[in-house]
């Protein structure tokens, strides 16, 4: 379902732009939610529901294979092996001069192409009858306020959102602060002063409180 936008790049990929590796986890969760390939347990987890779907994207595929345990959205962007694909995202992005060099940032050009791309598609005024790509872009460009507006329920369930926010409060998803504290550890792992994975085999019982179907 996750392909090239008319934007000219996957949702995934706007939305590291835009609010950096949770934002795109967040994307390819979303992506999962909408197709029904994950499940929300207890204490704001993931894990896998059912076959895989066809058609996935790499990005989304690896988070999918991360979530056969529970995981939350904060373990998923620490696990190694969604660093990784995070930087083999990166690649595309780095090559069309959207990312600069030593930190693989956004550059000046990039940030203002996002912001015009926030304005030629704006956060929809409601959620019916928006088709899943339509949700995927919006949740790309607008982040929270997407995530509050167009899938309430599944963004609080997992901790995407913080609840009692404002919506339109914050624009990149996860929460600003977050967001913010996990730049910085992702910036220290890519700088080899990471500490530990946070990829924790402590969540008894599983996934199977809640079901992670389509619908929120």
């Amino acid at each position: 379902m996750d392909g090239v936008t008319e934007i000219g790049w996957e949702p995934h990929q706007i939305a590291l732009l835009g609010g950096g590796p949770p934002a795109a986890v967040t994307v390819a969760l979303v992506a999962l939610h909408l197709l029904g390939a994950v499940e929300t347990g207890p204490r704001r987890t993931l894990c896998a529901a059912g076959p895989e779907p066809e058609g996935l994207g790499p990005f989304e595929g690896t988070v999918l294979d991360c979530l056969h345990e529970p995981l939350t959205a904060r373990e998923l962007v620490r696990h190694p092996d969604v660093r990784l694909a995070v930087a083999l995202t990166r690649i595309p992005l780095a090559e069309d001069g959207l990312l600069g060099h030593p930190w693989l940032r956004p550059t000046r050009g990039a940030r203002r192409r996002v912001e015009f791309w926030r304005e030629r598609h704006p956060l929809p005024a409601v959620r019916h009858g928006l088709t899943d790509e339509d949700t995927l872009l919006a949740v790309a460009l607008h982040g929270d306020a997407a995530l509050r507006l167009l899938l309430p329920r599944f963004a609080l369930r997992t901790g995407l959102t913080a609840p009692g926010a404002a919506a339109g409060s914050v624009r990149f998803s996860l929460g600003r602060g977050r967001f913010l504290r996990w730049r910085d550890e992702y910036e220290d792992s890519i700088s080899g002063d990471w500490g530990g994975t946070g990829h924790h085999g402590d969540h008894a019982g599983g996934c199977g409180s809640g079901g992670g179907g389509g619908s929120d």
